[in-house]
């Protein structure tokens, strides 16, 4: 896992990967298919037939254009087929929206299995759950030399499924940045800091306590909305909303 990250939903990250050459192997309409410099065929997967090729958006105004992180240099609707190119991914920010882990690795036709899947929007880009289309798949344990990073992670003091109290002695659990469920009656939507913590899966002691408390003696819930969105251009999403829909 790159840099050891534990990656979870709604983190922040930087995704870039060194530009290296590589042959054009086909030329069509809103697509270059390029002779992938990384990954090798899965020879125990004949179903997915890989043939080695990857297909980059060639234009900017095509929908898959912000779902792409990899881009060529010379621009795509340059390059002809049998065209030799560089192939990698800018400086990016994305905003993590899914995080699939592979036990066993996943077949998928190529090598290495990913063990690890991240679904990812690229920043100025608001997650909308009807829309299966978004965003696109990362492997940060991929033979593609990508460096990733974390920039911020909203409520990074706390770990999924703690339990605090807030300041208004009301007891809520973390499900997730902008998913707390209200353990007790009330009105809030959100706690209101500072918060006390309560319990944790793993155990904590009094410096996890400390922690917690002195990471939100000042600020609020919408300051970390408020950096969150400025750092990813974009509108949490709340994902108990979904299960109030399905309710």
């Amino acid at each position: 896992m790159v840099g050891r990250i534990r990656f979870r939903v709604g983190d922040i990250l930087t995704v870039s990967c060194p530009f290296t050459e590589a042959q054009v192997s086909a030329v069509r309409p809103g697509y270059v298919s390029i002779k992938w410099p990384w990954n090798r065929v899965d020879p125990d997967t004949p179903q997915f037939a890989w043939n080695g090729e990857v297909a980059v958006t060639s234009d900017p105004a095509h929908f898959d254009w912000k779902r792409e992180l990899f881009r060529t240099d010379p621009a795509p609707q340059h390059l002809r087929p049998g065209a030799v190119c560089r192939v990698g991914i800018p400086l990016t920010v994305v905003h993590v929206t899914d995080v699939v882990v592979c036990d066993p690795p996943r077949a998928t036709g190529i090598l290495p299995r990913p063990t690890l899947l991240l679904g990812v929007l690229l920043a100025g880009q608001t997650e909308v759950p009807e829309h299966e289309d978004q965003g696109c798949t990362l492997d940060p344990d991929d033979d593609v030399p990508a460096s990733i990073d974390l920039l911020f992670r909203p409520y990074d003091f706390l770990h999924l499924g703690d339990e605090v109290i807030d300041t208004n002695d009301c007891s809520w659990r973390f499900r997730g940045p902008w998913h707390w469920e209200r353990l007790a009656d009330g009105t809030a939507a959100m706690p209101a800091w500072p918060l006390t913590l309560t319990a944790r899966l793993e155990g904590f002691d009094e410096a996890d306590m400390s922690a917690v408390y002195d990471a939100t003696e000042s600020g609020s819930h919408s300051g970390e909305v408020a950096r969150w969105s400025w750092l990813a251009d974009a509108t949490p999403f709340d994902r108990s909303s979904l299960r109030r829909d399905q309710s």
